[in-house]
């Protein structure tokens, strides 16, 4: 309360000091005050912007709230255990490596002629680092927010990748091989490669564009998870002699729980990803989010029901997912119909998508390998389309490719190397007996449900 009332007084005094200060100092008063009003606007502006971009980063993280309802809805009820503790690990460790040496990894301060690989050091500043004021005042660091606002708007990002691989490998992974390889992900790969674009590397300076992460991110999780599944292999009684067997989530209440979710966060995924509070701005990415999400669960509705004869709810869902990991790329970029259209096609991609993994006897029993990695690539070559970027000169499609395959295939290569290696070393398979009597019982001692 005393604080607040000396910082009252001080508010009140300022401009008959500023007047005062400018009698002594035989200057004018008008300039003064113009200067003052400069300042106490900036400092506003930058009280605003890292407040929204904090808000983001608590939206951001409802997501793995999201991740884990959905993954466990769509797995049967005998691995839920299982599904949410590497959903809780991977956030814990996500902001633990991040904290190490992720954020300082992805966001080195390339100098001129640098752009693939550099470290700035381990840890991000603690409270001690003030005094420095390109932390912590407006114009001082390189955004219009703190350093800890960023690392933490930015942690729930790399935490992400993981989740997306989490859902893909479910259900027969061993536990302690997914948390070794998790931690590595998240630790060294994704900043690695976040760097090029997002750290002002090498593809950032070919002009690559990726607003949000629809590569930098979703393309990158979707590959990796893709690398882990064809060493992982399918579950048991997936594919048979008789054809492709249905496993059946347990709860699809939990899993349309798991997407609403998703859909809320990602307003601060992408709105958050305007960096600042800009009123323009934020609404329009916001809008353009939610249309493409919205295009993208009905067309995956009208897709599913051609193509399966049945409206399919977990392709609904899916193809709302694939809408907004579509318009992530350009979602400030591209007009409210291109908007459209790209959900569209993301939301009709993903169906064909989970039905030709599963003809190849690739198992992914969310559908993230097709969410994120497939739509993710879709939606990162969309904006370099002119009929979708409205024709600018500065974006280009080659460019856009270069990009998502580099990213992609990056993490897909790290992912199987890193994967392959834990196989050898010490197994990434539960025995078909602890698949069968499931994963709760068999790594955790404890079921979901008590019946």
């Amino acid at each position: 309360m005393r604080r607040n009332l000396i910082n009252r007084f001080f508010l009140l005094a300022s401009p008959f000091a500023l007047a005062a200060t400018a009698f002594a100092a035989e200057e004018d008063p008008a300039m003064v005050l113009e200067e003052f009003n400069a300042t106490a606007s900036a400092a506003s502006n930058f009280r605003v912007d890292n407040l929204w971009v904090l808000i983001a980063a608590f939206l951001v993280f409802t997501m793995h709230l999201g991740f884990s309802s959905l993954e466990s809805g769509l797995c049967q009820k005998k691995n839920t255990v299982n599904v949410l503790f590497k959903n809780v690990f991977i956030i814990c460790m996500g902001i633990i490596t991040y904290y190490i040496g992720g954020f300082n990894l992805m966001y080195p301060a390339f100098g001129e002629g640098e752009g693939i690989l550099k470290f700035a050091g381990f840890f991000i500043p603690s409270m001690d680092a003030v005094a420095d004021p390109s932390l912590v005042t407006p114009g001082g660091y390189a955004l219009d927010m703190t350093v800890w606002t960023d690392f933490l708007f930015q942690a729930m990002f790399a935490a992400t990748a993981a989740t997306i691989v989490s859902g893909a490998v479910a259900e027969r992974v061993k536990l302690s091989s997914f948390m070794i390889f998790a931690t590595l992900l998240v630790g060294i790969a994704y900043p690695i490669s976040g760097s090029w674009k997002w750290g002002a590397g090498w593809l950032d300076q070919k002009g690559f564009y990726d607003f949000a992460g629809s590569s930098v991110v979703h393309a990158f999780g979707g590959f990796a998870a893709l690398a882990c599944v064809l060493v992982l292999g399918p579950r048991k009684g997936k594919y048979t002699k008789e054809g492709t067997k249905p496993i059946l989530g347990h709860s699809m209440p939990l899993a349309v729980i798991g997407v609403f979710l998703l859909w809320f966060g990602w307003f601060g995924f992408n709105g958050g990803s305007v960096l600042n509070a800009d009123p323009v701005l934020v609404s329009y990415v916001c809008v353009t989010t939610a249309i493409a999400a919205a295009f993208g669960g009905f067309s995956a509705m009208i897709t599913s029901r051609v193509t399966l004869k049945k409206p399919d709810l977990s392709m609904a869902l899916n193809g709302i997912l694939a809408g907004l990991v579509g318009i992530t790329a350009g979602a400030d970029s591209v007009t409210i119909g291109a908007a459209a259209i790209i959900g569209l096609i993301a939301g009709a991609l993903v169906v064909f998508s989970i039905l030709f993994f599963d003809k190849i006897k690739i198992d992914d029993p969310v559908g993230a390998i097709s969410v994120h990695g497939i739509c993710g690539i879709w939606g990162t070559l969309a904006v370099g389309l002119p009929f979708f970027n409205g024709g600018s000169e500065s974006l280009s499609f080659g460019t856009q490719l270069l990009g998502t395959v580099t990213i992609s295939a990056w993490a897909f290569i790290f992912s199987f190397v890193v994967f392959f290696i834990l196989k050898l070393i010490m197994g990434v398979r539960v025995s078909e007996e602890e698949e069968n009597e499931g994963l709760d019982v068999a790594e955790h001692g404890s079921p979901a449900y008590s019946d």
